[in-house]
């Protein structure tokens, strides 16, 4: 067991300060109950930072990527409420990439997550060969319990969209993205503050310090989870 679906949207966002009690009681009475509601959206989960920039980690878990481009979830980047466009546009320091899942194992969910953006030259399946053995090691670590790898999708920066320009300034991609959960914040510090080289040896992966953080669970919904239709303002 590991990820519930196919597809990952995973988002790091900063926000200015005097609009993030605003934010936080936004993003659970309406922005991920809504998300969560799109066809083929599973779950979604936000996350604060124990260390790293920026503060906030989400994602959102899909059936299969092509959801994270599917009408109606475009319809609903195009169509953003009145409190959306409150927040929004206070974003600061977007990143948000659209995934594919490869590799992922894991029971239950872990309260911490440590988050990896990587940057190779490999080919994504050499990639893919070269360091499914390293992640099989991490998964074995005391407190670990899941390793997912993401794939950045091509074009996962998307088209231009209400939602997107709301916040002002281009979002960042990643091309990798490695999430390491566990019970704990100690076996996450232990990996991060090694040299990628020792986490990921041999797979020429690339991932400076402003690129690891390591974030706390705050909030999860599933879709099952969901009680009705999410309340606009």
């Amino acid at each position: 067991m590991g990820l519930a679906g196919e597809g990952v949207l995973a988002i790091w966002n900063g926000i200015a300060a005097a609009a993030e009690p605003d934010f936080l009681s936004w993003h659970v009475r309406e922005h991920i109950p809504e998300r969560v509601a799109v066809p083929g959206f599973v779950r979604g989960r936000r996350y604060v930072a124990v260390r790293g920039e920026p503060k906030y980690f989400n994602f959102y878990e899909a059936e299969t990527p092509a959801v994270l481009a599917s009408p109606a979830y475009l319809a609903r980047l195009d169509d953003p409420s009145e409190w959306t466009k409150r927040v929004v546009r206070h974003f600061r320091d977007t990143s948000r990439t659209a995934c594919a899942v490869v590799y992922s194992k894991g029971e239950g969910d872990g309260a911490f997550v440590a988050t990896l953006r990587l940057a190779t030259e490999v080919l994504p399946s050499a990639f893919l060969g070269r360091v499914t053995g390293n992640l099989d090691a991490l998964r074995e670590r005391d407190g670990v319990v899941g390793v997912h790898l993401l794939r950045g999708e091509a074009g996962s920066g998307g088209g231009a969209t209400a939602e997107k320009a709301l916040r002002g300034e281009p979002d960042r991609t990643a091309a990798w993205i490695l999430l390491v959960e566990a019970t704990g914040p100690e076996p996450l510090e232990a990996i991060l503050a090694a040299d990628i080289d020792t986490v990921l040896g041999g797979t020429e992966a690339a991932c400076p310090p402003a690129d690891r953080g390591i974030y706390r669970l705050q909030y999860a919904l599933g879709r099952d989870q969901l009680s009705g239709p999410s309340l606009r303002r």
